[in-house]
């Protein structure tokens, strides 16, 4: 008997029909990524992938984050035997407190073995009685399901990670995402990751008015990306100067307005010299006054490639939950200020129209100011 890791990968993956093998590949890669400091051996039985090592915790715990993965298993691997797989299905119900009521689910993989499912579950079930006492079978509420698995050899199941799902990382493009130090944009470049985008992202740093403090809290943030993503790369450009004319020259209720178009530009002229397919925002529909409708409108005037907002239609319990599961929470409601909260006016135009802010920002040098604010730009590959 030897303890095994299983990993089973997302349903969508399967789907794939002809170019499943791509997507597998891509998988096997990242796993590949996130175990380099791992020894191990890894084999494929069907669709069943398994790890053998000596820290199952510890990889189990590292695969179960890797995008494309649907469940993580540790399992004991036994003979395809009644009396083998019975031993371990017993040492894995002794794990549980005395009277715990048990049933044995299995699926038998390997139609040669000479009994069906039920007549396995039936026949391990009552070997499992004869030799142990004070657990009791409950096939209708068990409180501990022994799931076994009859293949070449047979697997015992014993505990379960779930993984995030979704496609493999870097198997869908690329965008750069626009993150804030706030609680939507790491849940945005997260979605779109879970999506299988490569991610990078972008960070307007307006110095001195906000402060470096505020700069490694958005580097925190694409750290914790990092865990997910494997690597990140940060550019930093510097928006002060630009918002510094922005106030100078333009209305104030346009303010708002008019910075977001900024950083549109901003973001798709990095996205162009890294060779990025399109950028991610952390907005949703409604939730600030630069979210209106017309405000994403007159936005995206200025973008030259695709524009992601994959929590556009959510609310922000919904944000803040998901921010909590995959550990950015806390990072982002640390108190340090972004370059758009110290630069709002008190009241934003809600409904601006494109031909007004176009008309106001057009006193100011837009091309020049976005070329000396890219070419300053600090890039941080993590």
């Amino acid at each position: 008997m030897k303890e095994l890791i299983l990993i089973k990968y997302a349903p969508e993956i399967f789907l794939k029909g002809l170019n499943r093998k791509v997507f597998e590949d891509r998988l096997m890669t990242n796993i590949r990524a996130v175990l380099t400091k791992e020894e191990y051996t890894l084999h494929k039985d069907q669709l069943r992938w398994f790890i053998e090592t000596d820290h199952p915790q510890q990889v189990a715990a590292k695969v179960a984050k890797v995008f494309g993965v649907m469940e993580v298993h540790r399992v004991l691997e036994v003979e395809p035997t009644l009396e083998a797989m019975a031993g371990a299905l017993r040492e894995v119900l002794l794990r549980s407190p005395k009277g715990t009521s048990f049933k044995v689910v299995t699926h038998r993989a390997n139609k040669k073995f000479p009994l069906n499912s039920m007549e396995i579950s039936r026949e391990v079930g009552a070997r499992i009685l004869q030799t142990t006492e004070g657990y009791p079978v409950d096939v209708r509420q068990p409180e501990v399901t022994l799931t076994l698995e009859v293949r070449s050899m047979a697997y015992v199941y014993h505990q379960m990670l779930p993984g995030p799902n979704g496609m493999p990382y870097g198997s869908n493009g690329s965008t750069l995402l626009m993150l804030s130090g706030g609680i939507d944009s790491p849940v945005a470049g997260y979605l779109m990751a879970r999506r299988g985008v490569k991610v990078s992202g972008i960070y307007f740093h307006s110095h001195p008015y906000t402060s470096e403090r505020a700069k490694e809290k958005v580097l925190d943030l694409a750290r914790i990306l990092k865990e997910s993503t494997g690597s990140f790369r940060l550019i930093i450009p510097s928006f002060t100067e630009i918002q510094l004319a922005i106030m100078d020259q333009c209305p104030k209720d346009e303010l708002t307005i008019i910075m977001r178009r900024f950083m549109m530009r901003l973001a798709c002229a990095a996205a162009k010299k890294h060779r990025i397919q399109s950028v991610t925002t952390g907005e949703s529909v409604g939730q600030v006054a630069s979210q209106t409708m017309e405000g994403l409108i007159v936005s995206d005037a200025v973008s030259d490639r695709p524009v992601f907002r994959p929590l556009i239609a959510t609310d922000k319990t919904d944000i803040m939950a998901i921010a909590q599961r995959i550990g950015t929470y806390d990072t982002s409601i640390l108190p340090y200020e972004d370059c758009c909260t110290v630069f709002v006016p008190k009241h934003p135009k809600t409904k601006p129209r494109l031909d007004e802010v176009a008309a106001h920002e057009a006193v100011l040098d837009v091309e020049a100011l976005v070329a000396a604010a890219l070419a300053g730009a600090e890039v941080v590959d993590l």
